[in-house]
């Protein structure tokens, strides 16, 4: 729901999605309240949920059985376990057999009394302090998880650790030394000019670090400063082994808003919007609380913020449980009310986007560097990072690293220095087997080839990709065939269906990687299709994902090899 004080301004973004001809965020939220302690099926009362909005029944059943909250069914108690990457390198999986047996009931169902549920999920942003839940919205971690859902311990959750390995933080600056926020707002929105924006961004070289790695200015061009531009801040961070769009949003949420209120000047939007996945419920508060704030102090507003004629209305939404939905097409569907799956392109959103206005996503890390940029200069952010991928990035090491958190490095930084110094090696003496870097679909490094620089580039050259840049570690404890299966099982569950190729492909590739036998010459047809046919880069990155992991293991996973 929309906090206290703001209900003239999301009501504004549902009018504008009504009159588009669209429900909007409105159905989503609708559709949560009246999924929290039900454990029927969609069927039986999301129809109600639409027509109680004036909306068709059919309307609301595409969004409840496609998102996982939603679809899920809820008992008076719901638990969140994460079943991702990091989590479940921490204890190879175990965690949530556990945890069922703690609860008494089984992931995806609901006790008979219907006082507790359990719902498997995809990242909670604690990969630092693994394995996670979410006991309705209060974390719990750590190998003591399972006591502390069955009451024996109380709920522990450590704050995330930072640092940063720079000595000159454009990211880390609120967090780690203190800098305040909305120092370059004020003077740019009343003496400021948005072409001189766009060239200091332009200038600085700054390409997203939501994974695709697009050039920032080019995107903010594209849109053209057209009536009607939205700007969307995407804090849908799925990536497992990232937490750094968490770390900003819980910590430093006003340098993220004042990042997305520049952008939208330089793009000549008077409209924003924050989304915020659900697995992050401190996120979704500190960032509401940090807008009504900003309203409070002048930094928004639908006419004259800060005594200009500049106007700039911002809403935040949540997600409601989706990896694909991070995805910047997808993403707009969900704002839209509809299922969060990809879009063909074109038209690509910077012509028709949310509602069908230009619309701009940038991810919440790529917003967070823009007052520096715009502070110091796009030549001083430049000289960060190489010549061709310049700045900083953040960096997050999982639970297995002898020093695991977010740290704030230079691209370029050799991933062994990330691996040994930042984050000490292993823990408690383990032995590195491999690392996977930028997610489930990013790629996987053997323990002997960390002789990379952390650069797009760099690691595409190794079949890897940078993604989010969450580093996890994986030890001895757990064998290739289990990670193997590991992916394939996220990727069958979060593929959005949208295509074939990847809705088909991915439960294959589960059904091959489960069956224990070499699959050959089957695989090899399969990865051709999934690269070339799928429809956004979810399918097209599992291929080499797969072909990483099978080098990273040494040829201990036959038949996988690229």
């Amino acid at each position: 729901m929309a906090p206290a004080g703001s209900a003239d301004r999301f009501d504004a973004f549902r009018a504008l999605g009504d009159r588009r001809g669209r429900p909007g965020a409105r159905l989503v939220e609708a559709l949560a309240a009246a999924r929290a302690g039900t454990a029927d099926d969609p069927g039986a009362w999301a129809p109600a949920v639409a027509t109680g909005i004036g909306l068709p029944a059919a309307s609301a059943l595409g969004p409840a059985s496609y998102y996982a909250d939603l679809a899920a069914p809820h008992g008076r108690r719901h638990v969140r376990v994460c079943v991702a990457t990091a989590c479940f390198a921490a204890r190879a999986g175990r965690h949530l057999t556990e945890a069922e047996d703690a609860l008494g009931v089984t992931a995806g169902g609901v006790s008979p009394d219907g006082a507790t549920s359990l719902q498997t999920v995809r990242c909670l942003g604690y990969c630092y302090a693994g394995p996670a839940a979410l006991d309705g919205a209060t974390p719990c971690t750590g190998p003591t998880l399972t006591d502390q859902l069955a009451g024996r311990e109380p709920p522990r959750a450590p704050g995330i650790p930072t640092a940063d390995g720079t000595g000159d933080p454009v990211l880390l600056g609120g967090v780690v030394a203190g800098e305040a926020p909305w120092q370059v707002w004020p003077q740019t929105v009343t003496a400021g000019d948005p072409d001189e924006v766009r060239r200091q961004v332009a200038a600085s070289g700054l390409r997203g670090r939501g994974g695709a790695g697009f050039q920032v200015s080019a995107k903010w061009e594209a849109a053209g400063r057209a009536p009607g531009t939205v700007v969307v801040a995407n804090g849908d961070e799925g990536d497992p082994g990232s937490y750094a769009d968490r770390l900003l949003m819980e910590e430093d949420p006003e340098r993220v808003l004042e990042g997305l209120a520049l952008a939208c000047f330089a793009c000549g939007a008077r409209r924003g919007v924050v989304l915020v996945r659900s697995e992050y419920p401190r996120a979704l508060a500190r960032m509401r609380a940090a807008v009504g704030r900003a309203y409070d102090d002048g930094h928004f507003g639908s006419v004259s913020v800060h005594g200009t004629d500049t106007g700039l209305d911002v809403t935040v939404v949540e997600g409601a449980g989706s990896y694909v939905a991070g995805e910047e097409t997808a993403l707009i569907a969900s704002l839209e009310g509809d299922r969060g799956c990809a879009r063909p392109r074109p038209p690509y959103p910077t012509r028709r986007g949310l509602w069908d206005a230009p619309t701009v996503v940038n991810n919440v890390e790529t917003l967070a560097s823009v007052p520096w940029i715009v502070a110091r200069g796009g030549a001083a952010y430049a000289r960060r990072g190489t010549r061709d991928e310049t700045g900083t990035k953040l960096v997050c090491l999982s639970e297995r690293f002898a020093r695991p958190g977010a740290y704030e490095v230079e691209l370029g930084t050799p991933l062994l220095r990330i691996v040994t110094e930042l984050g000490g090696g292993l823990r408690d003496g383990g032995e590195l087997t491999a690392v996977q870097i930028g997610g489930p679909l990013g790629g996987f490094l053997g323990a002997d080839a960390l002789d990379v620089p952390l650069t797009t580039a760099g690691l595409a050259a190794r079949g890897a990709a940078l993604g989010h840049a969450g580093l996890v570690a994986f030890d001895q404890r757990v064998a290739p065939e289990e990670v193997l299966r590991h992916i394939w099982q996220f990727s069958a569950a979060e593929s959005c269906g949208a295509c074939s190729p990847c809705r088909v492909g991915s439960r294959r590739g589960l059904e091959l990687a489960s069956a224990g036998t070499p699959p050959g010459p089957e695989w090899r047809r399969l990865s051709r299709v999934l690269a070339e046919a799928s429809l956004c880069a979810f399918g097209r990155r599992v291929p080499s994902a797969v072909h990483s992991l099978a080098r990273a293991y040494g040829g201990r996973l036959e038949g996988w090899e690229p």
